[in-house]
């Protein structure tokens, strides 16, 4: 009996979608980038319900016939490529003629086109795949393309779909990914009948300021580079914009947005010695190279490229920003042209013998002479008893001139006293290298690092501010601006609850833009915007949708903000709250992000030591 059968085009065009199409944003990507291949210079994006309800995007370019728009809708039906050799000369997003099929497969579409040459328009409604009617309508050149319940018809799908805050993120992600490689085009994006982004058509840097704020404008530098292999033009941040959490960083190649890790590490080694550990800078980087010398049909997604030489492109990148820093003066800098050569002393190879300095002195010399009472400019001084004013002044310097090892002992401290108390071993800490508390325990020797310490009790304490929602708030004297992008912005608002019952005072002005009124006690000398931009990263980047992992991101990257820093020397007192809070927390061993607190050194291996 024959098994091996061929699948209904329902099912295959279901399976092919959830591999292009995996959650809302995944829609909107394909719809506005068929647009700009369209040649459309106004992009319209509305959204109802982060996606789920309905997603219709606009555009004003050349449109489609009758025959094309219900042929657009069949498997592999394209217009970008017509033979496989068209793969290495790709210059469109679009080229697998897979999108449309697999957004009908999954929802309910609605399409209304024209072209210019046209006195009407075809309106086309399709239902899971299936072509319910077709006729003629008035309607504006382009495209009008309205998707209605998405996966209505895989339940499983839907189900696994993320909150409305983290899909509407999703959305704005995909939506300015897209708006950062077509700056020539205006963009709007409307999010249940809220404008949250309106961008007019202007050069890039402009556009990287629309999305993101006037603050990162103030921060880029030009990046320009030309050679044989490869393009490269766009923006990196200089030095001090450096952030931990939240750098926004993208490369696109051919005006594709691409993730890339290997040449962000080029970045990332630019940069090496100029940054705090494990801080970033936001850079713009986009490359321009031959089609035939990458590979962008790796997956449906395409944001994955395969370069044929890498190593040589990571070289060109590397080099490249570094010679943009120095070029801008966003470094120090040696100047190599100077016309007056710099002077560098000599090593002599065969140095005198270095003998001690030697303090001459004239015994016969009195400043006080001719006076019997000494002045009361210059008064007198005792020393064991005799007068320095008059006579015997010479004898402060007696022990200068005397030897000192009957006396070092005197002058030397014990740095390791005998306990005469068994009982102190556990109550004395000691700092090592600013970074460690050291402590006596009757399993071995303790030792702490104390910034992790600190994060694990504030962390805790968070946590439970934000569970009893109750902590104390100090106002500023002046509200401080926070921008933000409308992804962040988006994450902002889905954790405003969170963060006010930590202490914060921020209210929403609108556009993106925040007022900081107050903050937790206990933050004093940190930067409001920074702490604040540092959370909504952590959250970012967490990507759950549920309230406890959202508490999680918060309390520990604002513990992580405010715990004491490695260097930073402690009093005594000082280190035993910190101890005696660490062994009273939920768990003292290992932070909430999983690194090592506490390392235990047994009596043995001590013992081994003095062998």
């Amino acid at each position: 009996m024959d098994i091996i059968h061929l699948l209904p085009d329902s099912v295959a065009n279901q399976i092919a979608a959830g591999e292009v199409i995996q959650r809302p944003a995944s829609v909107i990507k394909e719809l506005v980038e068929n647009a700009v291949d369209a040649g459309a210079m106004n992009i319209d994006v509305y959204v109802q319900d982060a996606g789920r309800t309905c997603i219709q995007v606009i555009d004003d370019g050349k449109g489609m016939s009758e025959t094309d728009a219900r042929l657009a809708f069949e498997r592999h039906a394209t217009s970008k490529i017509t033979r496989a050799e068209d793969l290495f000369t790709l210059r469109t997003m679009g080229f697998r003629g897979e999108a449309l099929p697999s957004i009908v497969a999954v929802s309910q579409v609605t399409l209304q086109t024209r072209t210019l040459d046209s006195e009407l328009g075809t309106r086309l409604e399709i239902e899971g795949g299936r072509v319910l009617d077709q006729q003629p309508c008035v309607c504006a050149v382009g495209a009008n393309f309205e998707v209605r319940n998405l996966f209505f018809n895989i339940p499983a799908r839907r189900k696994f779909l993320k909150s409305n805050h983290t899909e509407l993120n999703n959305i704005m992600q995909e939506f300015e990914r897209i708006a950062l490689v077509n700056p020539s085009v205006a963009f709007s994006l409307t999010c249940d009948g809220t404008a949250s982004s309106r961008l007019m058509a202007s050069n890039l840097r402009r556009r990287i300021v629309d999305i993101f704020g006037k603050k990162i404008g103030d921060d880029l530098v030009s990046v320009d580079v030309d050679t044989t292999l490869v393009q490269m033009t766009g923006f990196v941040g200089r030095p001090e914009s450096s952030k931990k959490k939240g750098a926004h960083q993208y490369f696109f190649v051919n005006g594709r947005y691409m993730r890339h890790p290997y040449f962000a590490k080029a970045v990332a080694e630019a940069f090496s010695g100029l940054l705090p550990e494990g801080e970033q800078v936001p850079y713009f980087l986009y490359l321009s190279i031959d089609p035939a010398n990458i590979d962008v049909n790796i997956s449906p997604t395409k944001t994955e490229v395969k370069f044929e030489n890498e190593p040589a492109i990571w070289q060109i990148i590397n080099a490249g920003i570094r010679e943009s820093l120095g070029r801008f003066s966003a470094v120090p800098t040696i100047d190599f042209d100077s016309a007056v050569p710099t002077e560098i002393p000599v090593m002599n190879s065969a140095p005198d013998k270095v003998s001690p300095p030697r303090l001459n002195l004239d015994p016969s010399y009195n400043p006080f002479a001719g006076s019997d009472t000494p002045s009361k400019s210059t008064p007198a001084f005792e020393y064991k008893g005799k007068s320095a004013g008059v006579e015997g002044w010479d004898s402060l310097y007696e022990r200068l001139s005397q030897g000192t090892k009957e006396n070092a002992p005197a002058q030397t401290p014990d740095l390791f006293p005998e306990l005469e108390d068994d009982r102190l071993v556990g109550n004395m800490h000691f700092q090592y290298r600013g970074q460690y508390i050291v402590s006596a325990t009757k399993a071995g020797l303790m030792l702490v690092e104390q910034h992790r310490a600190h994060v694990r009790i504030l962390y805790d304490r968070y946590v439970m501010q934000m569970e009893k929602r109750e902590n104390a708030t100090q106002g500023l004297l002046f509200p401080e601006l926070l921008t933000l992008s409308p992804s962040d912005a988006s994450v902002m608002e889905s954790i405003s609850d969170d963060i006010r019952s930590l202490g914060f005072d921020i209210s929403s002005l609108g556009g993106g833009s925040f007022s900081i009124n107050g903050l937790p006690a206990g933050v004093e000398g940190l930067v409001p915007q920074k702490l604040l931009e540092n959370i909504v990263g952590d959250v970012r980047e967490g990507g759950q949708s549920e309230l406890s992992a959202h508490r999680h991101h918060i309390a520990l990257s604002l513990a992580r903000s405010a715990a004491i820093v490695v260097g930073q020397v402690l009093a005594q007192e000082e280190m035993d709250i910190i101890m005696s809070e660490l062994m009273q927390s939920s768990n003292p061993n290992i932070t909430p992000d999983g690194k090592r607190i506490i390392a235990l050194i047994p009596p043995e291996n001590i013992e081994k030591m003095f062998d």
